[in-house]
């Protein structure tokens, strides 16, 4: 990231996560982060990892290039309004993570000349493994480039039109929910078929580990791998079947597309 200085303001789960990640896959050194927080108690821990910690969110700005708004859509506009004043057009990068707030939004305030991105990262940035969309009305080459490696530094990431941005947040963002409750349940199911919960546990995370690697390296559908462990008349598409008589794939889909409709 050529010595650039990132500040996280609102450093909250998602952006502990991404401060996280940061550090995690060595994309940055921790002198180079600034982590805001209006009660800092609750991120002073990371004082001891070199990170600077502040309150003062006008401290944070001049002394960066990369800004992360790692706020919540009800108070973004609030923070965004007291920054502006600080704001560099030509050094600034401005990243916003808040999700039904436009680029329309952050332009009436900061103003077109400033260059503007919104992301949607999700938790397992964390672990340097998140898949963040992007989406930008900047035409300035370097910085949509320094973006793109940001994320790409915690995972990969993905260029989007802006009116899919609520999508990519159910998909993306909630999605990390969603799958962990899918194997949450996987779990209790292995508990009583006889396994404890330590090794149900082991078990679970190997094999989604191991689905979505086969799925990632073999750039196939999910049909086509379940397709080689469906035998017929055998245990693999009873369970399948089982599962979809009680509404497996119809309760995901709702499920996804009411947590679009909430945005």
């Amino acid at each position: 990231m050529n010595n650039k200085k990132i500040a996280i303001i609102g450093c909250g789960n998602l952006g502990l996560s991404i401060l996280n990640g940061l550090i995690e896959s060595k994309a940055v050194s921790p002198s180079q982060l600034i982590a805001t927080r209006r009660n800092t108690s609750k991120i002073e821990f990371l004082a001891e990892k070199g990170i600077h910690v502040t309150s003062n969110n006008e401290e944070a700005v001049r002394s960066a290039d990369i800004i992360i708004l790692a706020l919540k859509p009800y108070t973004i506009l609030e923070i965004a309004k007291e920054i502006n004043p600080f704001i560099d057009a030509q050094k600034h990068t401005v990243i916003s993570l808040a999700s039904g707030v436009l680029l329309e939004h952050l332009d009436a305030i900061f103003g077109n000349e400033v260059d503007l991105f919104r992301a949607m990262p999700n938790t397992a940035a964390d672990v340097a493994m998140s898949l963040t969309c992007i989406s930008t009305n900047s035409k300035n080459q370097e910085k949509n480039q320094l973006t793109l490696d940001l994320f790409n530094s915690i995972g990969d990431s993905l260029i989007i039109d802006e009116n899919l941005m609520d999508a990519a947040t159910v998909l993306g963002a909630c999605g990390i929910a969603y799958v962990l409750r899918f194997m949450r349940a996987m779990i209790q199911g292995g508990i009583e078929i006889g396994f404890d919960a330590k090794t149900a546990n082991q078990i679970v995370k190997q094999t989604v580990k191991g689905a979505a690697e086969l799925l990632i390296q073999r750039n196939q559908h999910p049909e086509y791998e379940i397709d080689k462990v469906t035998t017929p008349k055998g245990c693999t598409i009873v369970g399948l079947n089982e599962m979809e008589h009680n509404g497996f794939s119809s309760a995901l889909i709702k499920g996804i597309v009411t947590s679009f409709e909430k945005i």
